[in-house]
């Protein structure tokens, strides 16, 4: 590698928000920036995009960023991106025009549709296949919706004007107008049209969907140059080295390496992970087995349990409810009341993932009484994002018969005391939180440099990982208990509340 360079550039396309950081020799994160996009929701349960907007807002970021940190594109060894998963684009292959907005991963318009595959009995031939639970959740019925639903779009799939991608491939098209349309095994394994097993775009599953294959991209691993920039956003050619789902780059970022490890992001969903190694380990607790990522020739897998509202519901109490003016005001409030006062905050606002994947569940708030205060609620719905995550915990010791004795965690609420302190309560073990929080976008940077050199190997990177802080269990084994009973005969009362 030219010793000049002396940066990695990475990209992580979220949810809510697009940002780029600029990483240093020591891991460090020299400059970041990030902007928000607007986020539409024409339907009840429908969740779209603008993906030019994405477009946009990640190519601003990324000027912005270089020009933060004060040096050129000439100073940067390689770019690494990460991204939401699942969500679904396709565009004209001529004008890299969207033919339809971003389906969002979080979208359930076709959960009818799932239901209709769960009755044909092939629930048990996708997850062998795929080790996805059926949902409306993942990529595959998505597309189909857009093909189905968006005149004149199957056609032109058919004859091959179209791609499809998830938003690792659409930044990777534009960022090289067009050269490469490809995705990484991480991605491919989340849109329930791959082969974990064979790491291929699966036939049966393309017929299944009626989905053609000359609409999906090139299959590749998740840590080598895959192509250079053709973009004028920088003022050489780049090369882009690294692309991965945003929950795997997490677990790479924490340096999760080894058989067992777990970490879980808490953001707009939480998200627990644990590498299981060289082994695909087929869930029976509904959990999802995926691929982590592939470096050279070898695959590393991972179970995975999904919340779909996890810092979404403080969003939800602030801009829908307007309980609170800010995020930071959560700490504070669940902290001056000495319990929730018997409130149970199931914030099932999207319906409810692992290990339950109830389409029809809803949100619910209950045992309110006069007593009950805005302290109270809220301290209930960040108790809320914990039980869900203790939920996938323990569904994930089952499936392993490994009991966790500690668990990394990242991402924006992990800042919130209360919440870390609670989970480690309930979860009976310690719960690490790391000095750089930023550990997706780390990943997909540590996976960039070390393609082209710029970390020399796995074990300097963890030379410069640290924590910040450890959370150990402070209240007794039986309150903690009771509690999570209690919990679970709420979200009793939340499951199957929309179904006709």
């Amino acid at each position: 590698m030219n010793e000049d360079k002396k940066y990695v550039l990475a990209l992580d396309q979220g949810t809510t928000s697009s940002r780029a950081m600029i990483f240093n020799h020591d891991g460090q994160i020299v400059a970041s920036s990030q902007r928000a996009f607007e986020q539409h929701f024409p339907r009840p349960g429908w969740v779209e995009h603008d993906a030019s907007e994405i477009w946009y807002s990640q190519s601003a970021v990324a000027a912005e960023v270089i020009a933060k940190a004060n040096i050129t594109g000439l100073d940067i060894a390689c770019i690494g991106i990460t991204n939401q998963r699942e969500t679904t684009i396709i565009w004209d292959r001529e004008t890299s025009l969207p033919v339809y907005s971003a389906i969002v991963w979080q979208d359930r318009r076709t959960a009818d549709y799932c239901e209709e595959l769960k009755k044909r009995g092939m629930a048990e031939m996708i997850r062998e296949k795929t080790g996805l639970i059926i949902d409306a959740y993942f990529s595959a019925t998505k597309i189909k919706w857009i093909l189905d639903n968006v005149e004149g779009i199957r056609e032109r799939a058919e004859k091959g004007k179209l791609c499809f991608g998830t938003v690792d491939s659409w930044l990777v098209w534009r960022l090289t107008r067009g050269k490469a349309h490809i995705t990484d095994v991480s991605n491919a394994s989340r849109t329930m049209l791959f082969n974990i097993h064979t790491l291929q775009w699966d036939e049966d599953l393309l017929r299944l969907f009626d989905i053609p294959v000359s609409l999906l991209p090139e299959v590749r691993s998740s840590s080598e140059i895959y192509c250079d920039t053709a973009s004028t956003l920088f003022s050489t050619k780049i090369p882009i080295s690294s692309v991965i789902g945003d929950q795997q780059a997490a677990l790479f970022g924490q340096l999760c390496l080894e058989e067992g490890m777990t970490k879980t992001t808490y953001g707009t969903g939480c998200f627990m992970v644990m590498n299981t190694g060289n082994k695909a380990v087929l869930s029976k607790n509904n959990l999802l087995t995926t691929i982590a990522w592939k470096i050279g020739n070898k695959v590393t897998y991972a179970l995975e349990g999904s919340v779909f509202v996890g810092g979404a519901v403080v969003q939800w109490l602030r801009d829908s409810m307007h309980l609170i003016a800010s995020a930071k005001e959560t700490e504070t409030l669940a902290e001056s009341v000495e319990s929730s006062g018997d409130v149970y905050f199931v914030p099932a606002l999207t319906g409810l993932g692992a290990p339950y994947w109830d389409q029809y569940a809803r949100g619910a708030i209950l045992g309110i009484t006069r007593g009950t205060t805005t302290a109270h609620i809220v301290r209930a719905a960040l108790e809320g994002i914990a039980f869900q995550v203790y939920d996938i915990l323990k569904a994930m010791e089952n499936d392993t018969g490994r009991i966790s004795r500690e668990m990394k965690v990242d991402g924006g609420a992990v800042v919130n005391n209360f919440l870390m302190q609670f989970q480690a309560d309930i979860c009976r073990g310690s719960v690490i939180r790391p000095e750089i929080l930023e550990t997706t976008v780390s990943g997909a940077a540590f996976l960039a440099g070390l393609a082209v050199g710029f970390w020399e190997n796995t074990d300097v990177l963890k030379e410069r990982w640290h924590f910040d802080r450890t959370f150990e269990p402070f209240i007794s084994e039986d309150d903690a208990a009771n509690q999570v009973r209690k919990w679970h005969k709420a979200v009793g009362k939340s499951l199957n509340w929309s179904e006709e």
